[in-house]
């Protein structure tokens, strides 16, 4: 801010019942006040909307005076504000969202009331806690994976957040992690008339005033570039400046050891242009656990783009059709990618196997669907015709549907089915072995795989570790894992705190659930008092 003096002094009252302390955050948009709320006998947040170049307050009063030339201007920010904190505040229930408790409309301004967590750092504070300033996937899965679910929600509801950072993410002391930091896009973008708040390394091109739209992509090219950080260590370099001098990189000994279908999802969505990159938080979340995807790409040779190469899981191939000629395994691949640089294209010169990478997934993001409409002809009825039936088994049903010759010789018909091991929207079986001549007109039974299973996680807390693992394996949960927590005896041992997966929101069935399970209390013997 500016001026101090813009601030509301403590002490002042907010809608009847808030009281104002002091100033936690401040940006282009607004401040962030401690608060008290004289009515719940609680401490809140408080953002008020206050932007610094075009409003001001004199000093002992709490009524904002707009600037004469920009009333219009702050108006058509004001409801932006107004409108944001609305929809944010009928998000309730979102497990990665702090509840938004009320919103006041006065002092010719707008402010937003929010619940205050006790305990919460910054996502840049627990890096840099963590002993090597990084965490492993593993980790970081748990952490980041819950809150794509609700970058979904926000997205669907039409806000973009345009500033996901470590500092704006904040990990509780449940060890889950919150988004903060909401603005309007006008502090999100450079030259709006408003002081830009725009978070270096973090932020795609489209923030920096290059002519590119923004929209669901510019929030996933941050946080794929807070995942970055938060598993190699280091921030990463600017989007502009990788425009014209890419050297973001991804050391061997890092390589080696995140799996290579997470490299994939980060290099699909850290495309320096809007155009190139992910365009979804669904598809970005299917990439981050499809391990399948990245094994097309590391284990066979391409095919043409009306031939898509078979899918496989990095542990098994799962298709009944017989596998291409391997080009190298996953594992070869990972040590193979020395360094890799995300390239606006794709990958550094050099790197050429995750080139490769990148032309396939290209290939299999045009095609990849998860369904498909069947085209709308018919086969052709001709019994004296004979045609060959192709191998559909190991394909995306989308690329099957891109081929109309395929629905003029057969009558295709789709059934869905859960698969633990073929990725979600490809083939796992055909009624009619590949090869065999048929009439044209032959009706094919295909069965596409519509993915694991998923299943909504249940409230455990409370049963005793055995009774939690038959609930949870009853609901349909095949890996339930056990983490001992020290009882300090005011616990029940082998009794269930709670669980590492969010209670209501939907897993896969395959997922490794992990119950926190309070031990054996501890007890001290005293010694023995000599006679």
């Amino acid at each position: 801010m500016a001026y101090e003096n813009l601030y509301l002094p403590e002490q002042t009252t907010i809608g009847g019942r808030y009281l104002i302390g002091n100033v936690i955050d401040a940006n282009g948009d607004g401040v962030t006040y401690m608060a008290f709320d004289t009515e719940r006998k609680s401490t809140v947040e408080i953002r008020e909307f206050l932007p610094d170049t075009i409003c001001i307050r004199k000093e002992g009063s709490t009524h904002l005076l707009i600037k004469q030339d920009k009333k219009l201007f702050y108006e058509t920010c004001l409801n932006s504000f107004l409108d944001m904190w609305r929809k944010l505040a009928r998000m309730r229930g979102l497990s990665a969202l702090i509840l938004v408790i009320d919103i006041i409309e006065e002092n010719n301004t707008a402010y937003a009331v929010c619940e205050h967590m006790e305990g919460t750092v910054t996502l840049r504070d627990y890096l840099l806690s963590a002993s090597e300033g990084y965490i492993s996937w593993e980790e970081a899965r748990i952490l980041f994976m819950p809150v794509l679910s609700t970058l979904s929600t926000l997205h669907s509801a039409g806000i973009i957040h345009r500033g996901i950072s470590p500092n704006t993410l904040f990990v509780g002391p449940d060890n889950k992690i919150r988004i903060g930091g909401f603005s309007i896009p006008e502090c999100r973008n450079v030259s709006t008339g408003i002081a830009a708040e725009i978070f270096s390394g973090y932020a795609p091109v489209e923030q920096f005033g290059v002519k590119a739209p923004s929209g669901p992509w510019t929030d996933i090219y941050a946080f794929a570039a807070v995942l970055y950080r938060s598993l190699i260590g280091t921030t990463p370099i600017e989007s502009t400046e990788r425009m014209t001098n890419d050297r973001m990189m991804i050391p061997a000994k890092f390589a080696e050891q995140i799996p290579a279908y997470v490299i994939n999802a980060l290099i699909n969505a850290l495309q320096i242009m809007p155009e190139d990159r992910t365009k979804t938080v669904e598809q970005f979340r299917e990439e981050l656990s499809a391990s399948p995807t990245a094994a097309i790409a590391a284990d066979y040779e391409p095919e043409p783009v009306s031939s898509p190469a078979p899918a496989a899981t990095p542990e098994t191939i799962s298709t009944p059709a017989p596998p291409k000629t391997p080009k190298k395994t996953a594992e070869q691949v990972k040590k193979e990618n020395m360094s890799l640089a995300l390239k606006a294209g794709g990958i550094a010169a050099g790197a050429v196997i995750l080139i490769f990478i990148i032309l396939c997934l290209t290939v299999l993001r045009g095609h990849f669907g998860g369904g498909g409409d069947t085209p709308e002809e018919g086969p052709t009825l001709n019994p004296d015709v004979t045609v060959s039936v192709p191998t559909f088994t190991g394909r995306t049903y989308a690329s099957i549907t891109s081929q109309k010759s395929y629905f003029t010789d057969f009558s295709i018909v789709k059934k869905e089915e859960y698969s633990t091991d073929v990725n979600r929207g490809y083939v796992i079986s055909q009624s009619i072995e590949a090869g065999k001549e048929v009439p044209q007109g032959t009706e094919i039974e295909i069965v596409v795989s519509i993915g694991v299973e998923q299943i909504e996680m249940i409230d455990v807390s409370g049963k005793t570790f055995e009774e939690a693992k038959a609930m949870l394996e009853e609901a349909g949960f095949e890996n339930i894992s056990k983490v001992t927590k020290t009882n300090d005896g005011s616990h029940t041992s082998n009794t269930v705190e709670s669980s590492r997966q969010t209670v209501g929101e939907l897993y896969d069935k395959t997922e490794k659930i992990a119950l926190i399970v309070y031990s054996e209390a501890e007890t001290t013997t005293a010694a023995p008092v000599e006679g």
